[in-house]
C-alpha cells in the first residue's frame, strides 16, 4: 500500500509539474520532453525508415513525388509564415523539413516532428487532386506542430516508467527510442501508438487553416473524407489513416465548425 502510495505520489508531481498548453488551441496537455529531446529521436527514426524502404522511396524526378513535394512546399512555407505571425516561430527554429513518397497501397502518411513527412501512394488515388493532397498533409504537419507526438511519448513513458530530465539524449534510451519508432512504424506495425481523438481533431482544425492559407480551399476538405470513408468502406479494418480517427460523421460535422475561422485564411 505504501509502495502503491508513493508511485501515485510521483505520477501526480509529474503531471503537475510536465502541463503545459498547445500555443495554438490553448488545449492543456502533459508534455514529458521537449523539442530537444524529440527532434534527434525523429531524425534518426526517419533516417532509419529511408534506408529501410530505399527501394520503395520515389526519386524527386517522378510525377507523382513531384506534385506531393509541390504541395508540401507551399504547405511548409504556410506553416513558417503562420508560426512567426504568431510568435512561435522558435517552435520550428530547428525543423528539418523534408518530403518524401514511397511506392506503398496503404492509404497513410504522415509528419514527425521536425518536418520529416511522408505520403504513400496508395492514398494518392483518394486524395485526387491538390486540394485533397493538402488536406492529408496539412493535417498530418499539424500533428507535429501542434507537438501530439511528444505528448503521446509521454504518455507512454510514464505508463512504462521512464522518467525524463532536461538536457538528457532521449535516443540514447532503447526503451524512448523503441516508442518513438512505434509511433511511427519504424521497424515494427504501422502506427502501434495512436492519437487521440481530440488530437485528431486539433490537428483537422489547424490542418484547415495550413491548407487555406497555402492557397487550397479548406471547403474541399469535406469532400476528401467522404472519399476516405467509401474507400475504406467494407474493408474488415479500416485504412491505418483512419483507424483511430473521429468516426466520419463526427469528423465531417467538426470540419464543419472549423471552416468559418480556416476561410479566413483562404485566398484563390
Amino acid at each position: 500500500m505504501k509502495k502503491l502510495f508513493l508511485t501515485a505520489s510521483v505520477a501526480g508531481i509529474l503531471l503537475f509539474n510536465s502541463c503545459s498548453t498547445v500555443p495554438l488551441t490553448g488545449r492543456s496537455r502533459f508534455d514529458l520532453v521537449s523539442n530537444d529531446q524529440v527532434l534527434p529521436m525523429a531524425f534518426q527514426a526517419y533516417s532509419t525508415f529511408l534506408t529501410e524502404n530505399k527501394t520503395t522511396v520515389l526519386p524527386a524526378s517522378n510525377a507523382q513525388a513531384l506534385k506531393v513535394k509541390t504541395v508540401g512546399s507551399r504547405l511548409i512555407t504556410a506553416v513558417k509564415s503562420y508560426m512567426n505571425s504568431n510568435n512561435y516561430g522558435n517552435l520550428i527554429a530547428d525543423y528539418q523539413w523534408e518530403v518524401n513518397v514511397v511506392q506503398n497501397n496503404e492509404k497513410n502518411a504522415w509528419c514527425m516532428p521536425g518536418g520529416k513527412i511522408v505520403v504513400y501512394t496508395g492514398i494518392l488515388p483518394v486524395t485526387q487532386d491538390d486540394a485533397g493532397l493538402a488536406t492529408v498533409m496539412g493535417h498530418e504537419i499539424a500533428h507535429a506542430i501542434a507537438g501530439h507526438s511528444a505528448e503521446r511519448m509521454s504518455q507512454e513513458m510514464v505508463a512504462q516508467g521512464i522518467g525524463a530530465a532536461a538536457g538528457v539524449a532521449l535516443s540514447k534510451n532503447p526503451k524512448t527510442q523503441s516508442i518513438f519508432n512505434t509511433l511511427y512504424g519504424v521497424g515494427t506495425p504501422v502506427a502501434m501508438l495512436k492519437f487521440s481523438r481530440n488530437q485528431e481533431l486539433e490537428a483537422d482544425r489547424l490542418g484547415l487553416i495550413f491548407m487555406a492559407m497555402a492557397g487550397y480551399n479548406p471547403q474541399n476538405a469535406t469532400a476528401f473524407w467522404n472519399r476516405m470513408s467509401a474507400a475504406s468502406a467494407g474493408a474488415q479494418k479500416p485504412a491505418e489513416f483512419l483507424s483511430t480517427h473521429p468516426s466520419d460523421a463526427t469528423r465531417i460535422t467538426q470540419i464543419q465548425k472549423y471552416l468559418p475561422e480556416a476561410q479566413q485564411y483562404y485566398k484563390k
